[in-house]
C-alpha cells in the first residue's frame, strides 16, 4: 500500500527526500540535478508534488511535474508539456511498484490539469528507471534543459492525450 499526499517541494518528507535524491545523484553522476526548481513550480494548477507514504506512514517516494510550454531557447519543448521531476524511491522500498503508482498519479493530474504531453530527462546511470518509463508508453525524445548537451542524458515523453 501506498499513500499519495500532495505536499509542498519545501515541506520536511520533501526537504529529506529531495536531500537522499541528490546525495544519489552524485554516487552515480559525481554531481547533484542541475535543474532550477522553485516550490511556486509544483503548486496547482501549475504543477503537482507528491509524497508516497508506506503503511508504516514513513515517507518513502516522491514524484512531481510543473508545466512547461514551448522555448525557442529549448526547441523539444512544447506548448501543453508537463515536465517529470524528483521521481524518487528510498532503497529499502524499491521493487514494490512505487514508481509507477507515483508515474500513473502524475500523469492523471498533469491530464486533469490541461497538459497535453508528459516530458522527463534521465541519465544513462539509472537503467532502472528508463525501464520504467519505456515500460509505461513512453518513447524516446531529443535532449532538453541544462542537459541537452550531456551524452549521459536520456530524454522521453509520453502524450497524455490522444
Amino acid at each position: 500500500m501506498l499513500e499519495l499526499r500532495v505536499a509542498a517541494l519545501d515541506h520536511p518528507d520533501a526537504t529529506r527526500l529531495g536531500a537522499e535524491v541528490q546525495a544519489y545523484y552524485r554516487q552515480v553522476y559525481g554531481d547533484g540535478d542541475a535543474t532550477p526548481i522553485a516550490p511556486a513550480q509544483f503548486a496547482a494548477p501549475h504543477g503537482t508534488f507528491l509524497i508516497g507514504y508506506d503503511a508504516r506512514g514513513a515517507a518513502v517516494a516522491t514524484g512531481a511535474w510543473r508545466a512547461v510550454d514551448a522555448d525557442a531557447a529549448d526547441p523539444e519543448r512544447r506548448d501543453g508539456d508537463a515536465e517529470l521531476k524528483r521521481m524518487y524511491v528510498v532503497p529499502g522500498a524499491r521493487g514494490n511498484g512505487y514508481a509507477r503508482i507515483i508515474l500513473g498519479e502524475l500523469e492523471r493530474s498533469a491530464r486533469a490539469a490541461g497538459r497535453r504531453r508528459a516530458i522527463l530527462e534521465t541519465g544513462t546511470g539509472q537503467p532502472e528507471a528508463i525501464a520504467l518509463y519505456l515500460s509505461s508508453g513512453y518513447h524516446p525524445i531529443g535532449r532538453f534543459g541544462p542537459y541537452r548537451n550531456d551524452h549521459r542524458s536520456r530524454c522521453f515523453g509520453k502524450p497524455l492525450v490522444e
